[in-house]
C-alpha cells in the first residue's frame, strides 16, 4: 500500500544479513580450527608434528602402549567417576534443600554455594593447596595405595562440580508439579515412597545431565588438579602438558584427540538430556 511505513528488521532477521553471517563463521572458525588442527595432525606422520607429510594411524597406536599415558588416563577416568558419584549426591541434595525449603540466611548460603562456580580456578587452587597442607591431609595420602592417594584430587573435584550439578538439577525441579506429590500421599504413599516413586524419575533428566556435567568438568580440569596433587599422582591433562613442554608430537595430539572425543560425547548427551520435552499436544 502507497504511503506505508516498512517494518524495520526484528530480531530474528538479522541472521539473514550477509555480514552478520561472515562474522559468525569468522567466530566459529577462529574458535574451532586449532581443534580441528590438533585432530588432523594425530594422524600426521612427522614426528616432530609440525609439517603435514602424510597420514598414519600409527600415533594412536603409541599412545595406547604409551605405559605413562595410560596410567595418567586411568588416573583421571578413576577420580571423575568417583568425584562425579559424590558430587552428584551432594549436588542433588543440595538441589532439593534449595527448591524445597525455606531457612534463615537462604540467600547467602546459595550465593556461596555459587562460588566454586564464579571464582577464578588458580584461586580455588591455591585455596585447596592451602587447606590441604595445613590440614596434613597433603603428606597423609602420600604413599597410599591406589586409589587412595587420589583423595586430595577427589576433594578438590567434589568441591567445584557439585554446584554445577546442583543448578542443573534445581532447574529441572522449577518445573515440578507440586499436585503429583500431593496425589501420592493421599493414595497412601510414605514420604520416602514418594521421594522415591515420584521425585526422583522427575528430577533423573537434570541428575543424570548433571552428573555427565560433573564427569566432563573432572577428566579436563588441569589448573586445580595440578595445585592439589600429589609427587606420586599425575593426571592425563598434567601429564599431557609435562610433555608439551618438551615439544608437541602427534602421540600427545593422539592422546587430546581421544579426551576430545570423551568429553564432547559427554557434553552432548548432558545437552540431550536437559532438552525440554517435547509435548504430544
Amino acid at each position: 500500500m502507497a504511503g506505508q511505513l516498512k517494518p524495520g528488521a526484528g530480531p530474528l532477521d538479522y541472521g539473514n544479513r550477509t555480514w552478520l553471517r561472515a562474522l559468525f563463521i569468522g567466530i566459529f572458525f577462529i574458535l574451532y580450527m586449532p581443534i580441528i588442527t590438533l585432530i588432523a595432525f594425530s594422524f600426521n606422520t612427522d614426528k616432530r608434528g609440525i609439517v603435514w607429510r602424510g597420514f598414519t594411524f600409527d600415533n594412536y597406536v603409541k599412545a595406547m602402549t604409551n605405559d605413562s599415558l595410560i596410567e595418567a588416563l586411568v588416573n583421571s577416568l578413576v577420580i571423575a567417576l568417583i568425584a562425579t558419584v559424590i558430587a552428584t549426591i551432594i549436588g542433588t541434595m543440595v538441589a532439593i534443600l534449595l527448591w524445597r525449603f525455606k531457612f534463615p540466611f537462604k540467600g547467602a548460603f546459595e550465593g556461596f554455594m555459587a562460588l566454586p562456580i564464579v571464582i577464578p580456578e588458580i584461586c580455588m587452587g591455591v585455596a585447596l593447596l592451602l587447606f590441604f597442607i595445613e590440614s596434613g591431609m597433603m603428606n597423609a595420602v602420600v604413599g597410599l595405595v591406589w586409589p587412595f592417594n587420589l583423595a586430595n584430587i577427589i576433594i578438590a573435584h567434589v568441591a567445584f562440580c557439585f554446584p554445577f550439578v546442583a543448578v542443573v538439577v534445581r532447574s529441572r525441579l522449577v518445573g515440578f508439579n507440586r499436585q503429583l506429590e500431593e496425589a501420592s500421599k493421599d493414595l497412601g504413599a510414605s514420604e520416602w515412597q514418594t521421594f522415591r516413586n515420584v521425585l526422583i524419575p522427575f528430577m533423573m533428566p537434570g541428575i543424570i545431565a548433571g552428573a555427565l556435567l560433573a564427569f566432563t568438568l573432572s577428566l579436563d580440569d588441569f589448573v586445580i588438579t595440578f595445585f592439589t596433587s600429589g609427587p606420586e599422582t599425575v593426571t592425563f591433562p598434567v601429564k599431557v602438558y609435562s610433555l608439551v613442554r618438551r615439544g608437541v608430537s602427534p602421540e600427545i595430539n593422539a592422546a587430546s584427540t581421544v579426551l576430545i572425543v570423551v568429553t564432547i560425547v559427554a557434553t552432548v548427551i548432558a545437552m540431550k538430556l536437559q532438552a525440554p520435552e517435547k509435548s504430544g499436544h
